[in-house]
């Protein structure tokens, strides 16, 4: 796989303009036009969002007939259900909304389905269920769009239907009284990547506006919405930065006790995106990709310190095992790779495959090949699976294509699920391979994007304490990408086993400690006083730092 490096080409004068009008260091302007934030009103939501910049939740498809439906339950006493995903966008989803209806006295309890028994979405039996037990209207977060059986379902068993949702909806929507989904194609909705939380979030927001209640009423959720939108690797632009920089506020001071012990166990001292994306959010999925998907939303919604502490000490375990799982299933399938002949896309299968982790191990073959990859588990005469893409090439939309093959799919152009048939895994193989191939992928380049080459002399602590305004980063706003060409080799050595690398680099009297992660092998390949150019992030090493 070749990788290019490519730097900006930015109009220093336009830089040096928004970093007086702004008052920000002009590396910090270069990086917003970089980022082609480079209007007025765009840079002061960037920098200094407010909760006066969410769009009007009303602008959203059906929000108003799932609000005026929502306030009938809620004067009714009509016996309400949430169904929701079992990773983190689905259980943070299910614990904002459940809150704030308990808050309005609506009778309200959740559904969520085992990823191992009944996959992703809506199912009948959980309909045929849920219909027995009395409910006469079903929430759907995070899932509910391509339901269109188990909806009509429901509504032949005398249940209404309120889908929410972000993923993409198909040719024909589901028969529910509403379908909220700001990704459907009549959609006037400003922000069309928000998180399955995120379209919660707005359902409640117009709730309070309908029901006269003050902001505070579902601004107080923001911690939630945002560890929910983080996690979900969400672009977080537009009104996903507002989520995100504002939540992650109230995140250092939250009263919910679930997410409190997350933090603590997490082990990070710091309150970031980084946290939420690498300390809480696995711990989360971890429960839903090993079977105990009812854990996490008992975390979050417990009121009792003693339960979080204890079912966080839970998590952690079902993590370590989801870690020992994920590797072994990573180990085989590289096997499975070397003994392959070299293709533009990866399919992989395999009978002993956990598929609650084996998503994990494909976003990880997605990244270290740079091919777009679907990894299958077969459980009998079925074959369950998950897949990963890379930029340019819709995974979704390949699924479309070979949806003959499929018993059921879903997601979007970068992840996906389905589940076929194991006697057709062959021809999925042969069909998606085609498609691949008509893509032309094989000479496609990962370009790594550099917003700004340095010099080593440019760097202070000062100068990167305040890109720190920048954050939160993720999905659709990276950490900046610098360059330093022809640095010296001070002293070189690979770390935990061989697998990473560290450097020290100098340019005169500049020092520079830098960490190459995954790039242990090259700690051979180099010697002392060598002159390299190196890209990456700049950070301040907190590690005994006084």
């Amino acid at each position: 796989m070749n990788k290019k490096w490519e730097v900006y080409d930015t109009n220093n004068d336009r830089a040096k303009k928004i970093a007086e009008k702004f008052n920000i260091p002009e590396l910090i302007a270069k990086v917003l036009i970089d980022r082609n934030i480079v209007k007025d009103e765009d840079i002061n939501t960037y920098l200094n969002p407010t909760r006066n910049d969410f769009h009007d939740p009303f602008l959203m498809p059906d929000m108003d007939k799932a609000v005026h439906k929502i306030v009938d339950a809620i004067n009714l006493k009509e016996k309400t259900i949430i169904y929701g995903d079992y990773d983190v966008d689905g259980i943070t989803s299910i614990t904002v909304l459940k809150k704030f209806l308990e808050e309005q006295n609506l009778d309200v309890d959740y559904y969520i389905p085992n990823r191992l028994d009944e996959g992703y979405g809506l199912n009948k039996l959980a309909i045929e269920k849920i219909a027995k037990e009395g409910y006469k209207l079903i929430i759907t977060v995070d899932c509910g769009i391509s339901g269109n059986d188990e909806v009509e379902l429901a509504n032949s068993l005398g249940m209404k239907v309120i889908v929410t949702d972000h993923h993409e909806p198909g040719e024909v929507l589901p028969n529910a009284i509403a379908v909220v989904d700001a990704k459907r194609k009549d959609s006037a909705y400003p922000c069309n990547v928000l998180a399955g939380v995120g379209v919660a979030f707005k359902l409640i927001q117009g709730l309070s506006i309908k029901l006269g209640l003050d902001e505070k009423a579902y601004l107080k959720y923001l911690d939630i919405v945002c560890v929910g939108t983080i996690s979900d690797i969400v672009p977080l632009i537009d009104e996903n930065r507002v989520i995100a920089k504002l939540g992650l506020k109230l995140v250092e001071q939250t009263k919910n006790l679930g997410l409190k012990a997350l933090i603590k166990a997490s082990g990070y001292k710091n309150i970031d995106s980084n946290m939420i994306s690498f300390g809480i959010a696995p711990r989360i999925n971890a429960c839903g990709r090993m079977g105990y998907e009812q854990e996490a939303a008992k975390l979050f919604l417990t009121d009792n310190i003693t339960n979080a502490v204890t079912i966080t000490e839970r998590l952690n375990k079902y993590n370590r095992d989801r870690q020992t799982t994920e590797k072994a299933i990573f180990e085989e399938a590289i096997e499975k790779l070397n003994i392959e002949p070299e293709q533009n896309s990866i399919v992989l299968s395999s009978k002993g495959w956990h598929h609650g982790v084996i998503g994990i191990v494909a976003s990880k073959l997605t990244e270290m090949y740079y091919k777009p990859c679907i990894l299958l588990c077969e459980e009998g005469e079925e074959a369950k699976g998950s897949g990963r893409s890379i930029p340019g090439f819709d995974l979704y939309d390949a699924l479309e294509k070979t949806s003959d093959t499929l018993e059921k799919y879903g997601g979007h152009g970068m992840a996906v699920g389905l589940t076929l048939k194991t006697n057709q895994i062959e021809n999925f193989k042969k069909r998606f391979k085609e498609i691949v191939d008509e893509a032309n992928l094989g000479e496609f380049e990962q370009v790594i994007l550099i917003d700004k080459e340095v010099e080593l002399k440019e760097l202070d602590f000062e100068t990167i304490e305040k890109l720190k305004i920048l954050e939160p980063f993720g999905e659709g706003n990276k950490m900046p990408i610098f360059m330093c060409r022809n640095l010296k080799i001070d002293s070189i050595r690979a770390l935990s086993e061989g697998k990473h690398l560290k450097l020290t680099l100098k340019d005169g009297n500049q020092i520079l400690s830098a960490i190459g992660f995954n790039m242990g092998d090259l700690a051979n390949e180099y010697l002392l006083d060598d002159k390299v150019d190196v890209v990456g992030h700049l950070e301040i090493n907190e590690y005994r730092r006084k």
